[in-house]
């Protein structure tokens, strides 16, 4: 636990009441949303305006305290679990201000500890658009998708987070301000520092403020619902509608164990003998749209669809994306552990993909349900399990050794949008190479010669 004279030296810079050092206290701070050990942190220290960041770090680098920052703590790789019992947890969700909204250049700046979707409310009510919108917006800080670079349903269209990302002030090992980007749209000032701070989980400095581009939002927009015998013929489907010169802002999958699943728990009238489900939007102007409709829904026919329902009102299109919107739920509460795991492959690939994770659950004895974006080819297998069944989860520790693996031979990545953290670091160096992880420490070592900053995550500080 942080010492009584730290934690003096903590309030004077937040407050008493901000630093918080009890048992129960840390406990809540020691885990995420990762399926993975809980590691108690030292303190918790909740700064309430972004100036505090820098004394706050300055203090850890003097006293070699090792920090984790964390938003809403939705990580699914553990990127926010704390790696030692003398780290100290940087809270940042009380620096939560929209600072600016501009309409005429069409950027927002906000700070790190931003809920997303109530940001993303704000901005449509000035008829703009923010489009990252990844599956946990509803709670997830802005600065937790900017460490993580998280995606989401619409990534296939407008791509994820590192597109939107215009400028960044942080603060630096010595507790300097760091300004990097711009407001404008061409920025060639500099190094371009803040893209390699996109996806750095927390590893090369402090977030303390985020420029993000927002864009005019379509102005019509349609959905539907393509059920499929096999992944196969829905797999073919995908490709053919990218090929039919169609971007859809979504194009999601659930195979048939979650489509059951799903059923389980709405009871929707999903038909049970369904091998796949595609679910499709596309957006933009309004001719468009329809033509563009009218594309894809010739396609899902020619592709050997068995079923193809378009939504022809607001309330319908509501009902189309119900599958998608409760297939977490419906897949959580079915076991008492469920590890959602992150693998993108080429969209080509995706049939083998989903061949092999059926191989897996089936030589492992374990229960994987899949689903995920096949317009960009990120899946996300699920697998339900009890951790506490010791035998179970040695099955499952091999069926994720397994999924990964085959996911490399079929030349995809090991994340698409979760991030690396601490759960995918094994299978890294299988990804790149040596000399990718040694080239990553060392650019790491430069922005942080202690290795405080999140130590252990993605290649870690040392070794």
């Amino acid at each position: 636990m942080l010492s009584d004279s730290l934690a003096k030296e903590f309030e004077a810079i937040v407050g008493k009441e901000n630093v918080f050092t009890s048992e129960a206290d840390r406990q809540n701070y020691s885990y995420d949303s990762c399926v993975w050990t809980p590691c108690i942190p030292g303190g918790v220290v909740r700064p309430t305006n972004t100036e505090q960041l820098g004394p706050i770090i300055e203090l850890c680098y003097k006293e070699g305290i090792p920090m984790t920052v964390r938003g809403a703590g939705t990580n699914l790789s553990g990127g926010t679990i704390p790696d030692t019992t003398d780290t100290i947890v940087i809270l940042t969700t009380a620096l939560n201000r929209i600072l600016e909204i501009n309409e005429e250049d069409l950027y927002a700046i906000v700070e790190p500890g931003v809920i997303t979707a109530p940001m993303a409310a704000t901005i449509a009510s000035k008829g703009l658009f923010y489009p990252p919108d990844p599956g946990s917006m509803s709670v997830s800080t802005i600065g937790g998708n900017v460490a993580e670079n998280s995606g989401g349903l619409r990534g296939l269209k407008y791509g994820t987070t590192k597109d939107y990302v215009m400028g960044m002030e942080v603060y630096a090992n010595t507790g300097d301000l760091v300004r990097c980007g711009s407001r404008c749209v061409k920025c060639a000032t500099g190094y371009a520092i803040s893209p390699l701070l996109v996806g750095s989980e927390g590893t090369l400095a402090v977030t303390s403020q985020v420029t993000l581009k927002l864009v005019p939002p379509p102005k019509a927009s349609k959905a539907m619902m393509a059920l499929f015998t096999d992944m196969q013929s829905a797999s073919k489907a995908v490709a053919a509608i990218i090929s039919a010169h169609v971007v859809p802002c979504t194009l999601e999958f659930l195979d048939h164990a979650t489509i059951n699943y799903v059923e389980d728990y709405v009871k929707i009238g999903l038909p049970r003998d369904a091998g796949a489900m595609l679910l499709v939007e596309v957006d933009g102007h309004p001719a468009q749209v329809e033509d563009d409709a009218a594309v894809v829904e010739k396609v899902l026919k020619d592709c050997g669809s068995t079923e193809v329902v378009v939504a022809k009102d607001a309330e319908q299109k509501k009902n189309i994306w119900e599958a998608r919107r409760v297939a977490i739920p419906a897949l959580a509460r079915a076991k008492p552990t469920f590890m959602m795991e992150d693998v993108t492959v080429p969209r080509s690939k995706i049939p083998a993909m989903i061949a092999g994770l059926e191989k897996i659950a089936k030589d492992r004895n374990v229960t994987i349900a899949t689903f995920g974006h096949a317009g960009d080819g990120n899946l996300h297998p699920g697998i339900l399990c009890d951790k506490r069944d010791k035998q179970e989860w040695a099955r499952v520790e091999l069926a994720v050794d397994d999924l990964f693996n085959l996911g490399l031979e079929l030349k995809g990545t090991l994340s698409g949008e979760h991030g690396i953290g601490l759960a995918k670091k094994q299978w890294l160096e299988q990804e790149t190479s040596r000399g990718s992880i040694m080239f990553s420490r060392r650019l790491r070592n430069a922005f942080d010669p202690k290795g405080l900053f999140n130590p252990e995550k993605i290649v870690g500080a040392r070794g």
